[in-house]
């Protein structure tokens, strides 16, 4: 049975640096052109693409195989994929001249290729060397330092259009030979192109790391370099139980970050939440912790008759002020200043909301809100934590799992949680029918209705 009228396999097995591979041969490059082209031609209800491991031919990548006929490609070139999709996908006529049609040899070179493979693996562990996946984790670190590094200096928005290592050197303010390291670097990380002296941004960081572009991320990414700070005091934050003090250059800086990040990581999320949560009998809502605003703004677009009440501490209310603004919904959304663990929470909300909040508090902290939240609530009220959620056995996800140490080494008591702990905390503190809503993402909501 063929659900679909062609089913198109791509080699995309990454390998080690130096060993040929298709992805080393340009298969992405080609998995790229051939959904571009079958969307292009209306052809993605009958055209299947699915990437797949090594077929054991990685000397003649990138390799492709279509289906029901089972044709063999090798060799594929983006250039190829418009008349492979017009001939073959199109019109049913493979292409002739990149088929490969000698079965044996094919057959006789997937062997080879499997057995040499196994022989090395038994060589690597007989003589004990370290684990590819092993040594990878241990560097992941440099590709993601020379971003950090790029975003931190605004390289890309000083490459603009097209510049060599000097003119960016002099535009960052930096030293022109270690700023053409860095952009080879770059360059090899395939977030810029480079012809003769000269680089150029792609169009995925002309998009979403320069300087005045619409969808520009920069500001938001700045934070995880900030916290990149943070990490490398892990060692001395685990032998120690907590964060270690470091010193930030620009604490109104620091915060303009955080808050951006926030904003990045809530905006398409905030009306996922108000959708799970629902508006029916909601009137009044209270935002702990609101930042950006993200949340309040979901729900004072989601229903006219809903107001918001946001709280955080002094330094963000302008920078929620101004998110409340842009969105249009000054008159339903309301920000000021306070503590959410001391101050008077008030009285009578319908929803109370603390996102990515609870990860920032000790145990006994959480408890204690999680109780004032409850006194805060009008009669079946409900209260909605959404964040990172642990196992019960607290080893993941994986995502989770690492946004604890995230917390060890930024906050003085905080941590990741389980479902348990939370549905704990929320039944002592005085709520029934705590449930979980999971959410696309590494967060999930548990919501409690006051008894």
């Amino acid at each position: 049975m063929e659900p679909f009228r062609f089913h198109i396999f791509v080699c995309t097995q990454q390998k080690p640096e130096g060993v040929p591979s298709c992805p080393a041969s340009g298969s992405f490059a080609v998995l790229d052109a051939l959904d571009r082209e079958v969307q292009a031609r209306g052809l993605n209800h009958e055209v299947q693409l699915t990437t797949s491991g090594c077929m054991g031919l990685c000397d003649e990548g990138p390799v492709m195989v279509a289906y029901p006929e089972g044709v063999w490609y090798r060799r594929v070139q983006p250039a190829d994929v418009p008349e492979l999709v017009g001939k073959h996908l199109q019109d049913g006529k493979p292409v002739e001249r990149l088929v490969w049609k000698d079965a044996a040899a094919m057959k006789a070179m997937s062997v080879e290729h499997g057995e040499k493979f196994r022989a090395a693996m038994a060589a690597r562990d007989k003589a004990g060397t370290l684990p590819d996946r092993l040594d990878q984790m241990i560097r992941a670190y440099w590709p993601s330092r020379c971003l950090l590094t790029a975003l931190e200096l605004d390289i890309f928005t000083a490459v603009g259009d097209g510049a060599g290592a000097e003119q960016v050197g002099a535009k960052v303010h930096a030293n022109g030979r270690s700023v053409g390291m860095l952009l080879n670097a770059l360059v090899s990380l395939g977030v810029l192109s480079k012809s003769g002296d000269g680089y150029k941004n792609t169009a995925e960081t002309t998009r979403f790391f320069v300087q005045g572009s619409k969808d520009n991320h920069r500001d938001g990414l700045l934070h995880v370099a900030n916290i990149w700070h943070r990490w490398s005091t892990l060692t001395e934050a685990v032998r120690r139980g907590g964060c270690v003090p470091i010193e930030r250059d620009d604490s109104a800086r620091w915060t303009e970050n955080f808050i951006a990040a926030m904003q990045r990581n809530s905006k398409d999320r905030a009306p996922l939440v108000v959708k799970a949560l629902g508006t029916a009998g909601v009137r009044r809502v209270l935002d702990l912790g609101g930042g950006s605003g993200s949340y309040s703004i979901a729900f004072a677009r989601a229903s006219g008759e809903i107001h918001c009440d946001m709280v955080d501490v002094p330094e963000v209310v302008p920078l929620s002020t101004e998110y409340v603004r842009k969105a249009g919904v000054s008159a339903q959304v309301s920000v000021c200043a306070g503590n959410m663990l001391h101050d008077d929470l008030g009285l009578g909300y319908d929803v109370i909301m603390l996102n990515a909040i609870c990860h920032m508090f000790s145990e006994e902290q959480n408890r204690a809100l999680l109780r004032r939240a409850r006194q805060a609530l009008a009669p079946n009220g409900r209260l909605a934590v959404q964040d990172f959620i642990l196992n019960p056995d607290k080893t993941g996800p994986l995502q989770a799992a690492l946004f604890s140490l995230n917390m060890l080494v930024g906050t003085e008591a905080g941590s990741s949680y389980s479902e348990p702990d939370y549905t704990r905390w929320m039944n002592d503190a005085g709520f029934d029918e705590v449930r979980r809503i999971n959410l696309p993402g590494p967060s999930s909501l548990m919501v409690g209705v006051a008894r």
